[in-house]
């Protein structure tokens, strides 16, 4: 008997119910947690005040990552490319569920704001899909390339002893800059640099609102 073929409410209904599980489940991830291998230091409030923003900032970047890659996989037209998405997302849960269980660990909360940026990203990437899988690619490799940078940032701001958030931002760190040179492979198109500019001021504005809320 050949398998049903998924029609695309059926992959609607998968990826609505991917999202309910983003934002209201317990993600689980696949792989161990970088930071077990770390005993907890000492944190002054200030530092784990600081350090638990920190980390709430890097789990609304993860639900967005989350929006995006299934938004993409969603309207994207080649199989390989869809199932790539699809990929990259499954890698993703992993850094979505450390950064949850470190946030709360220092004593802070996910931004409440996480539905926003989870469908708003989500409808981003739709778009992205519907342009053609080059530019979805490229939409990929771009966000990839500022979330490094954005990591980078981070490890220089967190508390030079905080070194379990220090250790799940270094393994992002590595898992984004090979997912950025997967897509590139696969044949990214080069974004236009306005598109740049404008996915530097949204990622600008979450991260600076999932700082305080």
């Amino acid at each position: 008997m050949n398998p049903r073929q998924l029609t695309f409410l059926d992959h609607l209904i998968a990826h609505v119910d991917n999202g309910m599980r983003t934002l209201f489940g317990e993600n689980h991830a696949s792989r161990p947690n970088p930071a077990d291998v770390h005993a907890e230091k000492k944190l002054s409030s200030a530092e784990k005040e600081l350090a638990g923003r920190l980390m709430r900032i890097n789990h609304a970047g993860e639900v967005a990552a989350q929006g995006l890659y299934q938004g993409q996989a969603l309207t994207a037209k080649l199989p390989d490319v869809s199932e790539q998405m699809d990929a990259a997302a499954q890698e993703e849960v992993d850094h979505l569920a450390w950064c949850k269980t470190r946030t709360e660990e220092l004593g802070a909360h996910t931004s409440l704001l996480d539905p926003v940026w989870y469908i708003g990203s989500a409808a981003i990437g739709a778009v992205a899909g519907l342009a053609g899988d080059k530019w979805s690619l490229g939409f990929v490799t771009e966000t990839e390339r500022q979330v490094v940078k954005h990591l980078e940032r981070h490890l220089e701001q967190l508390p030079q002893h905080d070194e379990k958030s220090r250790a799940i931002l270094e393994q992002m760190k590595t898992d984004e800059q090979h997912h950025a040179t997967t897509a590139l492979e696969a044949g990214a198109a080069e974004l236009p640099a306005p598109i740049k500019k404008a996915m530097t001021l949204a990622s600008k504005v979450m991260t600076k609102t999932a700082y305080w809320i």
